[in-house]
């Protein structure tokens, strides 16, 4: 059985192993996936030894299992993305490509930001510091996930 380590494997992303991971989980019949994606038995196999897959593969997935695989991958960029990139973008001017207001954060990144504030691993400051969360976001974090 493959397990799923929260916060280490968004470093590097098997995206057919999570796909298996799911597809175990949720139960649904190799036929009915076969249907919905298209594809044959052995296709399906085949995806779940790709690193990656198309984006529109990868949609419909997730439409199948109820999950959002690119999650995964916005959690990388979170982790490990530079965080001049970002700056940079808005140094550049406009764009057309549609603007996200809100960053996106998983419970277990909240739990690893949080585990490591605790244990003093990091400061508040640090963690807003590094992955750039806003003062106010944190504080919130504490507040409703202090155990």
């Amino acid at each position: 059985m493959i397990e799923f380590n929260n916060a280490t494997n968004f470093k590097e992303i098997h995206i057919g192993q999570m796909l298996k991971i799911a597809v175990t989980e949720s139960g649904i019949e190799i036929s009915r996936i076969c249907h919905f994606l298209k594809s044959d038995e052995e296709e399906i196999q085949e995806m779940f030894q790709q690193k990656s897959i198309d984006t529109h593969l990868l949609l419909r997935w997730s439409k199948l299992l109820g999950y959002d695989f690119f999650r995964l991958y916005s959690q990388h960029l979170i982790f490990y993305a530079p965080p001049s990139s970002e700056e940079k973008m808005q140094k550049k001017g406009k764009t057309v490509l549609p603007q996200f207001r809100k960053n996106i954060y998983t419970r277990e990144f909240v739990n690893l930001i949080l585990e490591q504030i605790s244990t003093g691993e990091m400061t508040k400051n640090e963690v807003m510091e590094k992955y750039k969360i806003p003062k106010t976001t944190l504080y919130k974090w504490i507040s409703k996930y202090k155990n």
